[in-house]
């Protein structure tokens, strides 16, 4: 399963009141990373994305610090895509500051679900241990 990267550094106006990233710039760019995933199997103009699952926030992100979100999917449906995503600071990966899966649904021309014929085969212990989470989320 490829990964995608995309990398964040954290300014003043993606703080909160605690002064810490804003967790709805946070989901943003979450989502943002868990498309470009997405779209590297099916036309990003056939892709919505219907739910982020349990986007658990680790440690607090703080303002000058640069993160990466790392992306792959992880599991398919009959017309839907699971995307794993983590984040981390850019040069810890050891240390998770968020993670979760998002849902991601091929559509048709009217925005209705259609399938989309792919299948992931997870090969590595990790894949398989992500695969079977993104199973039942």
């Amino acid at each position: 399963m490829r990964s995608f990267s995309t990398y964040r550094l954290v300014k003043s106006e993606d703080l909160n009141h605690h002064g810490t990233l804003y967790a709805g710039r946070s989901a943003e760019w979450f989502v943002e990373s868990g498309f470009v995933a997405a779209s590297s199997l099916l036309p990003a103009k056939n892709i919505i994305c219907l739910k982020i699952h349990g986007m658990s926030f680790l440690h607090p992100v703080r303002p000058g610090q640069t993160i990466c979100f790392e992306s792959r999917v992880v599991f398919t449906g009959k017309s839907s895509l699971r995307v794993y995503t983590k984040v981390y600071l850019g040069n810890q990966p050891e240390v998770l500051y968020v993670e979760g899966f998002i849902t991601f649904i091929h559509v048709d021309e009217n925005t209705k679900p259609k399938p989309h014929g792919l299948e992931i085969v997870p090969e590595t212990e990790e894949e398989i241990k992500l695969y079977e989470l993104a199973k039942n989320v």
